[in-house]
């Protein structure tokens, strides 16, 4: 494993990462638009989902306790153990296999496996190389099947770091000078993952921005208006131009029937 591809590893800081991405605001929104956008899937035909980069399990409870079968795979052993330890306290181990592996492993760990929904969420930017972990997604997915694809929006960390005035950080390419170890390092481009979505024969049927309007407040109180911020998100969020400034975009994608 490269080093970029070790800061996605959060082993050894479950609890940090739960308390930053799924205990504040901004994280609640996140879990809202993705509970809202996979909705007719959870409720859809019950089907074995393969969860790429899975983390603590909470995406893939949903669909388990609809009665979905679900292949949770994250990098982290220890955010593994806590996922299943999560499941087995809610009754869904059952339908549930946990498999310790980075995305590029997964096409070997799985031979000649394919899925008709792929959950693949704040995983591209982590990985050094975008279009081939798309491959691999490609490759996992079964014709007709959906990939449902949360990545961190390049764009838009530009533009909220214009509004903050950050302007050395935009200079520099928004390289920082000291890693962090929970913020991305490969923030994706829309148009180069839409290009590499193409390449790999698939094709995008909706786009949501997550975080349209969080991100921009200069008045860090506001921030904390929830019900608000999201009554705004779910009402503009599937539109543009509010839909591109969104800070991680979810698109749903399909692999045409061959």
């Amino acid at each position: 494993m490269n080093k970029k591809q070790a800061r996605g590893n959060f082993t050894g800081i479950s609890q940090k990462f739960a308390r930053n991405i799924y205990g504040s605001t901004k994280g609640r929104l996140r879990m809202a638009v993705l509970k809202r956008d996979l909705a007719p899937l959870i409720d859809g035909p019950k089907r074995t989902i393969l969860d790429v980069g899975a983390g603590l399990g909470q995406v893939n409870e949903w669909f388990l306790t609809k009665g979905h079968a679900v292949i949770h795979t994250d990098i982290a052993a220890d955010m593994v153990e806590e996922a299943q330890q999560n499941h087995e306290q809610l009754g869904l181990t059952r339908r549930a296999q946990y498999i310790v592996a980075p995305l590029e492993a997964l096409t070997a760990q799985l031979p000649d496996q394919q899925f008709s929904l792929v959950l693949c969420h704040a995983v591209l930017e982590w990985v050094e190389d975008g279009e081939q972990a798309i491959q691999c997604l490609s490759q996992l997915l079964k014709p007709g099947g959906t990939l449902s694809l949360m990545f961190y929006n390049r764009d838009a960390q530009l533009m909220a770091n214009a509004v903050y005035g950050n302007f050395d950080y935009i200079a520099r390419g928004l390289k920082v000078k000291k890693t962090v170890r929970l913020s991305p390092q490969q923030p994706r481009r829309p148009q180069d993952v839409e290009k590499w979505l193409s390449e790999a024969g698939l094709q995008v049927d909706t786009k949501t921005g997550v975080r349209c309007f969080h991100d921009y407040l200069r008045e860090v109180e506001h921030q904390q208006r929830y019900d608000e911020l999201l009554d705004l998100e779910m009402e503009y969020n599937q539109q543009s131009p509010f839909r591109e400034l969104g800070r991680y975009q979810h698109w749903l994608i399909r692999k045409p029937d061959k």
